[in-house]
């Protein structure tokens, strides 16, 4: 038996070198040196290269090396075989530190003064404590629900929506499309870590943004395809919405003729959010490989049904 890599990320010999710490007993081989396909039984896999998952006969489980999984549900050759992922359960420190710089950025106003800067001009904005500033954290998994928990011991008034009803301990849950528009206008920056669903691509349209307070922030942390991009210019562009940062587009690199590039409105990150180290990912991939191997119970299952 043996695990397959295919790394979008870090070079072979560094997935080698790391596996070689974490479990030096096990069998790894890294995308495209497949060797024989049928002894292969696990494989972790961020986007699949095309045809990679229909050269393994025996496949009993997928290992998600990223946090969204909709590349793989794309793939015409998934098998029916469980999909687990590998992220740390007690969130992502890399996230955290970008959730929290720009809510930052937007509470304290600094793409207002950048812009200010560039015409020469001398402006105050409104000073308000963390305190007094309500942020919505749309999304609570594993990394959504510790951002939040930054941001409330940051002293802001956090809210979280979830698709499903759940305890969010000292975080306030609006949960279901019936409470979405509650949540949105209550909320002045609004952070999206939300997976991609059929239910959930496009969600921030014109809908979402109107229902907002005038002035607010939209930071998008979970996949392009979750905003509509034109709706989200128009919102700026009435004055409705006051800032926008994006890390995550439909299309990566992001095209030069994008009209996003230009928006006096919108700050571009290029999908920098974080980074995953494969000397993290790899001893969490052999413990997942060992209770698969011995039919233990798998941690963090990916519900088909829901699509995350």
């Amino acid at each position: 038996m043996a695990l397959l890599i295919t790394p979008t990320f870090g070079g072979a010999e560094v997935w080698r070198s790391a596996f070689a710490a974490a479990a030096p007993e096990l069998e790894v081989r890294i995308w495209p040196e497949l060797g024989n396909g049928a002894e292969i039984d696990v494989v972790a896999i961020g986007p699949p290269p095309a045809g990679a998952l229909r050269k393994l006969p025996n496949l009993g489980l997928i290992v998600s090396l990223t946090a969204g999984i909709d590349a793989l549900f794309r793939d015409p050759d998934l098998p029916a075989v469980p999909i687990v992922r590998t992220g740390d359960p007690n969130g992502d420190t890399m996230m955290n530190e970008t959730t929290l710089l720009h809510v930052l950025r937007h509470h304290r106003y600094m793409p207002d003064y950048l812009r200010a800067q560039q015409r020469c001009e001398w402006i105050k904005m409104p000073i308000k404590p963390a305190a007094e500033r309500k942020v919505g954290i749309m999304g609570l998994g594993a990394i959504g629900l510790t951002a939040a928990n930054v941001l409330a011991s940051a002293g802001f008034q956090v809210a979280g929506w979830v698709r499903q009803p759940r305890a969010g301990g000292e975080i306030e849950i609006f949960s279901g499309s019936g409470r979405l528009n509650a949540f949105l206008a209550r909320s002045e920056i609004v952070v999206n870590l939300l997976p991609l669903t059929a239910e959930t691509r496009g969600i921030i349209g014109a809908e979402t943004l109107e229902a907002l307070p005038s002035g607010a922030a939209i930071i998008n942390l979970g996949r392009g395809e979750h905003v509509v991009e034109a709706d989200l210019i128009a919102a700026l562009d009435s004055g409705h919405l006051a800032a926008a940062t994006l890390d995550v587009f439909p299309v990566e690199p992001l095209p030069s003729d994008s009209p996003l590039w230009g928006h006096p409105k919108i700050t571009v990150m290029p999908h920098v959010a974080r980074r995953l180290v494969p000397a993290d990912l790899a001893p969490r991939i052999c413990d997942i490989v060992r209770k698969f191997r011995a039919g233990l119970p798998l941690p963090q299952l990916v519900d088909r049904n829901r699509g995350y």
